[in-house]
């Protein structure tokens, strides 16, 4: 996966902070959550389905958001939770907007995972790209909160534990998502059938 912007733009530190990015008097700073934080919210958004050329500004804004209310992070949850939730609400209000909807987003899933042809032939890469496009387009069909812990599961190969660490929701919730998400999935892919997989462009 390609790296996070190395600063957010258009933030400003309380007066106070270190070089290191904390106040004299221990406060967390968005410099600090940036520098520790940055590349979860930017894996975070990807799976929000957040590509280029948009995820750069989704990025900034998240940071600007945490910029706003860091004052309300009162630590009774992780910073990651906290986060996130902050993600999934610029996410969502992201992708609700007309421009988005319109536009043909294809995602590129080497950042994600390798191909295992390390040589893979042209008509591979065409069928794989066109796979990738039809893929897409049955994540971004379904609700944020079932695509996220459907990547995270299914692409990423990470565990419930790990799914339910990184958003914040009990084991429970994160096997009801990933249970509705492969249902709407697998019923999406029937409704396409085998041949327009092959031959969507």
């Amino acid at each position: 996966m390609r790296a996070k912007p190395a600063a957010v733009t258009g933030v400003s530190e309380p007066e106070g902070a270190t070089s290191e990015g904390a106040t004299s008097e221990g406060t967390l700073t968005v410099k600090q959550v940036h520098d520790l934080h940055g590349e979860f919210v930017w894996r975070t958004l990807h799976r929000m389905g957040i590509r280029p050329p948009h995820v750069e500004d989704v990025y900034q804004e998240v940071f600007l958001v945490v910029h706003r209310r860091l004052h309300t992070f009162n630590g009774q949850s992780a910073v990651t939770t906290w986060l996130y939730e902050i993600c999934f609400r610029v996410a969502a209000g992201y992708r609700r907007k007309a421009h988005f909807r319109r536009e043909e987003l294809v995602p590129d899933w080497s950042e994600m995972e390798t191909l295992s042809s390390p040589t893979p032939s042209p008509e591979r890469q065409l069928v794989a790209a066109r796979r990738a496009k039809q893929l897409e387009r049955i994540l971004d069909a379904l609700p944020l909160e079932y695509r996220v812990v459907f990547v995270m599961f299914e692409v990423e190969g990470l565990s419930s534990e790990e799914i339910a660490e990184s958003v914040g929701a009990p084991i429970g919730t994160v096997y009801s998502r990933l249970h509705r998400a492969r249902k709407r999935f697998v019923r999406a892919l029937a409704k396409l059938g085998p041949a327009q997989m092959e031959n969507e462009s």
